[in-house]
């Protein structure tokens, strides 16, 4: 018989080495190689051609019923989902530790219960009185949750299949779940990948919405194998700084309605209210316009987003080389924008320090924002404030030009409903909203002309 090699799996990616490292060689993480039991290793004479089971086909259009989906009791956890929880799916939901999460699902599996559903909440990482005790503080001791502190998948599957499946089961977290039938720790690749399958496969065969909270790594994304997302049918990220009030919850992947959709919390003493109008908390409210201020109608999925980058350009007397710094965008667009500016348009930013900064601690990844940035930019060098009650938005190429961008007339509505009189983007022709006025602008020497004008 030959003899059995020995394999160590990375606890962060995942990958496979057949001798112990310190450093894993595919995600450079250190001393993350445990040994696993070894894989079982089939013959190559090995045949599959028979002894299954036929596979029964069906035509593409089959008719096939819409899913029905079940509201969790807030809105803007219902539009990042989509419209709502479908039975049978999964979720998977990521966020850094103290964010909300466990407030989150704890509110959304009381308004459920609530309404007559039966919700089951199973802690891994609290006792159940710890759980009682956050519920008692967010006014929600009164739902008829099931609640239980449990983190064995056996005894969990056993409970459940000893009475009717519920609505809504959570599972608070997936890394804390153990399986006796897989060898290792809990939280390790092949636990969490053992743990999860049982799971989903239990809120298949039942019609079960289960929600899985998963921890982060230091780098903000969910821990364990990669191949946990793959499982799952949604996977949503949990964002924001515990000293802000405000939390974002991002669709990161949706099998059952678009990604990217978002929705906006706020952190009070009573738990996770609901932002219906996000636009406001990233807007600084003033009357009068100020210099190095532009407003972006950034687009999250389908729900538009202004938001207000703020510019500052020092001046440096002697020769000491000029700092660049962002916040909220990415260092290298901005490199590239300034290199535009100064080639294109004349205008010198060798001799100057750049700050430039995305307000509310938002983020953007947009490529719409380069406008934006640009008339942000342009007015903080030229001390001159921009328009009044003005947006922008336009991509800007390595020549200059001012690019079109997506759903430029979803953009321009939500910022006509806030009160804004001007749009400013790519030499386009299009019916402006009511109560705005649009203006395109081909080059962006064109942008730098109308400020410099307006001096």
């Amino acid at each position: 018989m030959a003899k059995t090699k020995k394999r160590f799996v990375c606890q962060a990616c995942g990958s496979v080495s057949h001798r112990w490292q310190g450093q894993c060689p595919d995600c450079s993480e250190w001393n993350s190689l445990a040994e696993d039991a070894p894989a079982t290793v089939f013959s190559l004479r090995h045949d599959l051609s028979s002894g299954g089971r036929k596979v029964g086909f069906s035509p593409l259009n089959a008719p096939t019923q819409l899913p029905q989906r079940r509201s969790t009791g807030l809105a803007e956890f219902d539009r990042a989902l989509g419209g709502g929880l479908v039975p049978g799916s999964a979720i998977l939901m990521g966020g850094d530790p103290g964010i909300g999460k466990s407030t989150l699902l704890l509110q959304s599996a009381a308004a459920i219960a609530r309404e007559g559903a039966s919700v089951v909440y199973i802690s891994g990482e609290e006792a159940a009185g710890q759980v009682r005790l956050r519920a008692a503080r967010l006014g929600l001791s009164d739902a008829p949750i099931s609640l239980a502190s449990e983190t064995s998948v056996r005894d969990i599957l056993t409970t459940l299949g000893s009475m009717d499946a519920p609505t809504m089961l959570v599972i608070d977290s997936i890394q804390t779940m153990h399986s006796d039938t897989i060898e290792g720790a809990p939280g390790t690749v092949s636990q969490v990948r053992g743990c999860a399958l049982e799971l989903i496969r239990y809120a298949k065969e039942n019609g079960v919405v289960l929600v899985l909270v998963g921890h982060v790594t230091k780098d903000g994304t969910i821990a364990g194998p990669r191949v946990l997302e793959h499982m799952v049918d949604v996977v949503m990220s949990f964002e924001g700084e515990r000293s802000h009030q405000y939390r974002i919850l991002r669709a990161l992947k949706n099998r059952f309605g678009a990604v990217d959709e978002i929705g906006v919390f706020a952190m009070r003493g009573e738990g996770l209210a609901e932002v219906a109008n996000p636009s406001t908390l990233f807007l600084s409210g003033r009357d009068e316009p100020l210099a190095g201020s532009a407003v972006f109608p950034a687009l999250e999925g389908t729900r538009p987003v202004l938001v207000e980058i703020q510019a500052l350009i020092v001046r440096l007397q002697s020769g000491a080389t000029p700092r660049r710094a962002v916040v909220g965008w990415d260092t290298g667009r901005l490199a590239m924008l300034l290199a535009v500016l100064e080639s294109r348009c004349g205008l010198n930013f060798s001799s100057a320090e750049v700050y430039l900064n995305i307000a509310g601690g938002y983020r953007l990844s947009d490529p719409a924002a380069d406008l934006a940035v640009a008339a942000a930019l342009v007015s903080a060098l030229a001390d001159r404030p921009l328009p009044n009650g003005s947006v922008w938005s336009g991509e800007v190429s390595l020549a200059g030009e001012i690019r079109p961008v997506a759903h430029l007339d979803l953009r321009l509505k939500e910022s006509a409903k806030l009160g804004f009189v001007a749009g400013y983007g790519p030499m386009e022709k299009r019916a402006s909203p009511h109560g705005l006025r649009y203006q395109g602008l081909a080059r962006l020497m064109n942008l730098v002309d109308r400020i410099v004008a307006n001096a």
